[in-house]
């Protein structure tokens, strides 16, 4: 999954995108260099991020998707509105921050033909890294996604449509999101496929003490670990790069000669 923010304040890409064209382009550059999907946000959600209005979401992120004819896009959004034109507008999958907990956005969601990704969160963009805090981080974040996932299904949305992330920099500090990393495996027993968005994230950077710019490396090798513990969507911005470390990956586990 290939991110594409059309925003001016994302904390790795925020403005590079956010006119159409440009966002045309770096979609299909995307999809060249092995992305399948294009997750496609109008709003950022990175810790501190001001909340943007329903229809300037709308005015960022129709045009590209209208534009997108042909590729699998991932509607990155928290706003039933903007969830139902985004389907109405092509996309083919609703990737939720806050895990269809609206009931607007359960019912649209559930209406449509669109696959859904749900994700565990603490807390909003605004205050979710003011001290976060667990019991026991994986069991509670395993708990929340399961029991959203039983939501989904009794709302009529087929399992097969389902997807869950455990929300890797939302609401938890480094120590958490080890934790959650080291045991990706756990989820697997949701029987459902895992979303790992590792991309530049902060935790990498407080573990290497490289910037947003230079967290490739560290990126592919974070993305390398959670395949390995069962993801099966990588959200990433370094298309190229973790699809070339998957191709190595994918021909040592297989045996190809």
């Amino acid at each position: 999954m290939g991110i594409l923010n059309v925003t001016p304040d994302s904390f790795s890409d925020g403005g590079l995108y956010n006119q159409r064209d440009a966002a045309v382009r770096r979609a299909m550059q995307l999809v060249e260099e092995g992305a399948d999907i294009i997750d496609v946000g109008g709003e950022s959600t990175r810790p501190g991020a001001l909340p943007v209005g329903l229809q300037e979401e709308l005015e960022r992120v129709l045009p590209v998707i209208e534009a997108l004819k042909g590729v699998a896009v991932s509607i990155d959004t928290f706003k039933p509105e903007v969830m139902k034109a985004g389907i109405a507008a092509g996309a083919a999958m609703i990737n939720d921050i806050d895990a269809l907990q609206d009931r607007d956005a359960m019912k649209i969601v559930s209406g449509s033909n669109a696959a859904v990704c749900l994700m565990h969160k603490q807390g909003s963009p605004q205050t979710m890294q003011h001290q976060p805090a667990y019991r026991d981080v994986v069991p509670e974040v395993k708990r929340f996604l399961q029991a959203r996932k039983e939501a989904a299904l009794a709302a009529g949305i087929a399992h097969e449509r389902i997807v869950i992330d455990p929300g890797f920099g939302f609401g938890k500090t480094l120590a958490h999101n080890l934790e959650l990393l080291r045991n990706l495996e756990e989820f697997r027993e949701l029987r459902v496929p895992i979303l790992a968005g590792l991309s530049r994230k902060s935790m990498l950077g407080q573990i290497t003490g490289q910037d947003a710019q230079h967290r490739m490396p560290a990126s592919v090798a974070a993305a390398l670990i959670a395949v390995q513990r069962g993801a099966s969507i990588l959200r990433v911005h370094d298309v190229r790069a973790t699809a070339d470390a998957m191709k190595i990956w994918d021909a040592v586990d297989r045996g190809m000669t």
